[in-house]
């Protein structure tokens, strides 16, 4: 019965309506017709990796250490791929990474194992005063906040930019983008598909990437970002705001072009190690690349959410 309500609507209506009522929907669309979309326009205006210095801090260079992250202290207010795949990179080059969620917030527990490694987890439900102080107080002694909800809900608790203590680097990850009417719209990496033509094929077929290669892709993204970010602040010091979105990455993905097909390795055994979790032994891909003398690797596997202090180690 829903499905042939549906049928009988335009397509962007039934998006139009899903996202009035507080939910998160897109209709397909051609790559062209995202190009002249006003938010399309607003994407392509917005650089792939925005790292814009937006207060004064003295330089902090980092300690000498085995890792090339270690020291660092990262904060990972993040959920479901594209923001915990950025912490996970960070910490499997020596980041200190402590994600912070909530009991009462929806977890994907496949997801929640994958994007674990070599983090700690602990629980602030961020309506209560007293966890917003935590919060402060462990952002008072960090490098890096990454955040991936929507543009101004953080902001709204007193974590947006303008609040952050001199010399911390937030990373922002959205849907849409940071500008635009659809800015603070709800979104993920199928939805950010299907609006910006990355799941249409020549005709009028749906065809969605094999992968949530958005999520994934941007996540990389945003960890090279905060190098880069750490690397300006132990120069020139500073305050900074990075901001990637899956929307910007997909217009960049859209501007690589398409191949015809691709060869899919039939053999994943030299990429995975199994490692002791909470969840007990994990088989897992190994994070790739590295530096010379410093392969990245995971201090520990995944742990059970909200089962450390809030609190730096």
């Amino acid at each position: 019965m829903v499905a042939a309500e549906v049928a009988r609507w335009p397509a962007a209506e039934v998006a139009e309506a899903v996202v009035a009522a507080g939910g998160a929907a897109a209709c397909l669309r051609s790559a062209d017709e995202w190009r002249v979309h006003p938010q399309g326009k607003a994407v392509a205006a917005e650089p792939l990796m925005a790292i814009e210095r937006i207060g004064d801090a003295p330089a902090r260079p980092l300690p000498p250490a085995d890792r090339p992250l270690a020291g660092v202290r990262v904060l990972d207010l993040t959920h479901v791929i594209a923001g915990p795949a950025c912490g996970r990179v960070l910490a499997a080059h020596g980041a200190d990474v402590l994600h912070v969620g909530a009991a009462r917030l929806p977890t994907v527990f496949p997801l929640v194992v994958d994007h674990g490694f070599g983090k700690r987890t602990c629980h602030l439900d961020l309506r209560a005063e007293e966890n917003r102080a935590t919060l402060r107080g462990l952002l008072a002694d960090a490098d890096v906040m990454v955040q991936s909800f929507r543009p101004d809900t953080l902001a709204a608790k007193g974590f947006g930019p303008a609040d952050l203590p001199p010399g911390v680097i937030l990373v922002s990850i959205s849907a849409y983008g940071h500008s635009g009417p659809w800015r603070n719209r709800r979104g993920f990496d199928s939805l950010v598909q299907l609006a910006t033509g990355i799941a249409q094929d020549s005709g009028d077929r749906l065809v969605s990437l094999p992968a949530q290669a958005l999520d994934h892709a941007t996540g990389w993204l945003a960890a090279a970002a905060v190098m880069t970010a750490l690397r300006r602040r132990a120069v020139e010091g500073g305050t900074w705001h990075v901001r990637l979105s899956l929307a910007r990455t997909a217009r960049w993905f859209d501007d690589l072009g398409r191949v015809e097909s691709v060869e899919v390795p039939g053999f994943a055994d030299p990429y995975l190690s199994d490692m002791d979790s909470d969840f007990g032994v994990v088989r897992h891909v190994r994070c790739p690349g590295g530096l010379p003398g410093s392969p990245p690797g995971y201090g520990h596997g995944p742990r059970t959410p909200g089962s450390d202090p809030a609190a730096w180690w």
